[in-house]
Order: structure tokens, then C-alpha cells, then sequence
């Protein structure tokens, strides 16, 4: 099936909605017969044909209204991005097996012609130290052997395998609570070139300028389970968005791993206890390869990590030198880095960029600080 571009546009719009339910999706295109249609009713009458309340039929003619489709395509086009459509052929097939599958799917980068080496890697914001050591060992070891690493592009666990991917010159696909136009968190904005750079992929099912709304991760999270073969937690709490990630795809029929960690710490409760439940255990990647439909050869990083311990200050170059400098033993955020070292910011961020995905430093909270072992 090929859509016109008026439904194109009409689809966009539908899509818009946050709280788009397939299900009466589903009644009204078997109603009216086609998006334009569906557009072109009233809130009353969507209501009693759809058997929603009016309540919601409103907000969706409402925030449809507002979504300008046309410019859509345009800020996507002049991003180098495109737009695929549930019903036409080259839409992910990923995501048809899948409960609710997005309209329309907004992608910067490249999609992997075959998922079947795709590897889901979760966890907290809040990451700790050996959280950090277990998500760019894993992270590394599995870029290196063939996989694509699957995140949502989120501070902690997420950014540390994107960079572990990055920083070996590997795809990483990242799925974002935000529209493709915006990079969330901020600090990431290097990352995300990166990501893209190394034929990687950013992906939302969003409008492309979406804010970061609490309401959009939770739905996003469905997205990573379902472009993943495979899910695995690295840290998080019980109740945390990563928990919510293995929830989704053991319902869509995927395997969920997880990391042990320290029976004392919050963030590991999580993994533990899905290993307590069943969840197969990760102690290196050979585990999670194993897992996999594939026969992927173990690849392993035998560089060192590049970091304050292994890497004398002194061979660094002149100006990450000056900026490993400036950091010292505090946490600086970009614009006080900028002030005190006089530095255009465009030209810090990349500093920056190349001295987190070497190893040297790790960003919490929008501040930067030496790695700590």
C-alpha cells in the first residue's frame, strides 16, 4: 500500500495525539475509511461512532488541528531525516508485531536492514560506578562481535552504551522521548552526531520539535523492546523506567537478561530481582550473544580504556589536556567550562564529546567530572 500525500498528512496529524489508542484507531478507519475522513468529523459525532468519550475525541481534533504536516516533512527533509508509514512496505517490520505500532515513525540515520543482531541495553539515570564499568564492558565487547546496540539516548546506563558503540566506530540505534529536532538531555548533543556519524540511527515516533513530556518514555520504551531481539537491564530500581522496558518485551515475546549487582544497592535492585524471577544472569557478553539467533564471534576491545588511571595527563592532546585541567576534582558544568577557559562552546561540546566516549570523563546531571573506578 502507498498513501497519498494528503494521507500522508492526515496520518501525521493522527499520529500527533499522545494518547492514540489503536483500538478505537482501529473502529474509526473501519468507519470513515480512511485518515482524511476521519479528520474531517466532529468531536460529537467521533464520539458516538468510535465510542470514545467526547473528552478525548476533542483534544485529538484539537491537538491534529494544531500539527502543521506539511512542515513536518519539510524540517525532516532539511534534517536528513525521513518519515515511514505504518501500512506501506518499507515500514520497520519490527514494530508490526508489536500491540500498538506507530502511524508514522520519524528517523534520523540509518535502520539495520536486519534487526536479528539487535541488542536492547537499559538502566538507570542514576548510574553508579560499576554500573558504569558493567554498561561499557558489555557495551564494547557486543559492538565489537556485531551487534547493535539499542537505548534510549537518556542520561546513565543509555548514554554509556551509545558511547560504547561510538567509541568503536559501530551503529547504535537511540529511541527518543522527544521529536527527532531535539536532543534530550542537552548534553548528548555530540553523542547523538556521533551515533549518526558511525551509521547509526535516532528514532521517535514523535512530532519532530516534541518536547520531553513524563508521558512520552514510557510508551517510547515499548519502541525499544520491540526494535531489540533482546533486552538487557544493567541497573535500575524496582519500579523504574528500565523494569518498564523488560515488562514490554517479555510481553512481546523477547528474551529479558539481566546484571547482577550488589545486594545493597538501589540501583541493582531491579536486575536482581528479575534474575530471582527467572531473567537469565549476565556475567560477560558471551552471554548474551549466546542468546542470540545468531552465531556472532565474541569480539573483545583489548585497547585500554581511556581514563585519568590509564592514560598519563600528559599525553593527552594540548587542549583535552587544558580541559582535564579545568574539570579538576569538582563537577563543572559546559557553560561554567566555557567561562573559565574562554572557549566557544561549539568547540568545547566536542572536547567534551571525544573525552567521554575515550573513557576520560562522565557527565550526571548535565555536569562533567573525572572517571572514578
Amino acid at each position: 500500500m502507498e498513501f497519498s500525500y494528503e494521507e500522508k498528512l492526515a496520518l501525521l496529524k493522527i499520529n500527533a495525539f499522545s494518547f492514540l489508542r489503536a483500538d478505537w484507531l482501529g473502529r474509526l478507519l473501519d468507519i470513515f475509511g480512511s485518515p482524511c475522513e476521519i479528520l474531517k468529523q466532529s468531536a460529537q459525532r467521533l464520539s458516538e461512532e468510535g465510542k470514545i468519550s467526547i473528552e478525548t475525541a476533542s483534544k485529538f481534533l484539537d491537538t491534529a488541528a494544531r500539527l502543521n504536516a506539511e512542515a513536518e516533512f519539510e524540517k525532516t527533509e532539511k534534517a536528513n531525516g525521513r518519515i515511514y508509514f505504518k501500512g506501506e512496505p518499507d515500514y520497520p517490520q519490527e514494530l508490526l508485531a508489536i500491540k500498538e505500532p506507530p502511524l508514522a515513525l520519524y528517523v534520523r540515520g540509518v535502520l539495520p536492514s536486519d534487526g536479528s543482531a539487535n541488542v536492547g541495553m537499559v538502566g538507570t539515570r542514576k548510574i553508579t560506578p560499576y554500573g558504569r564499568r558493567a554498561a561499557a564492558k558489555l557495551g564494547e565487547d557486543l559492538a565489537l562481535s556485531g551487534a547493535v546496540l539499542v537505548s534510549g539516548l537518556a542520561r546513565g546506563v543509555d548514554t554509556v552504551v551509545h558511547a560504547s558503540a561510538v567509541r568503536n566506530g559501530k551503529p547504535t540505534l537511540a529511541l527518543i522521548g522527544t521529536g527527532i529536532g531535539r536532543c534530550y538531555p542537552a548534553e548528548n548533543r555530540e553523542l547523538a552526531r556521533g551515533i549518526l556519524d558511525r551509521g547509526g540511527a535516532i528514532i521517535s515516533e514523535l512530532p519532530f520539535d516534541a518536547p520531553p513530556l513524563a508521558q512520552h518514555f514510557p510508551r517510547r520504551n515499548r519502541l525499544i523492546a520491540a526494535f531489540s531481539k533482546l533486552v538487557v537491564v544493567v541497573e535500575g530500581e524496582v519500579k523504574s523506567g528500565a523494569l518498564i522496558t523488560a515488562k514490554m518485551a517479555l510481553e512481546q515475546g523477547k528474551d529479558v537478561l539481566a546484571v547482577p549487582g550488589p545486594i545493597d544497592s538501589p540501583q541493582s535492585a531491579g536486575p536482581n530481582n528479575l534474575i530471582r524471577e527467572g531473567a537469565a544472569m549476565v556475567l560477560d557478553a558471551r552471554d548474551i550473544i549466546d542468546t542470540l539467533p545468531l552465531n556472532l564471534k565474541l569480539g573483545l576491545n583489548t585497547k585500554k580504556l581511556y581514563n585519568e588511571e590509564k592514560t598519563p595527563l600528559e599525553d593527552l592532546p594540548p587542549l583535552e589536556r587544558q580541559v582535564i585541567e579545568a574539570i579538576g576534582s569538582s563537577s563543572v558544568s559546559t557553560d561554567d567550562l566555557a567561562m573559565s577557559l574562554a572557549m566557544p562552546i561549539s568547540e568545547l561540546s566536542g572536547i567534551l564529546f571525544n573525552l567521554e566516549v575515550g573513557g576520560v570523563i562522565c557527565c550526571e546531571d548535565g555536569k562533567y567530572s573525572r572517571r572514578k573506578f
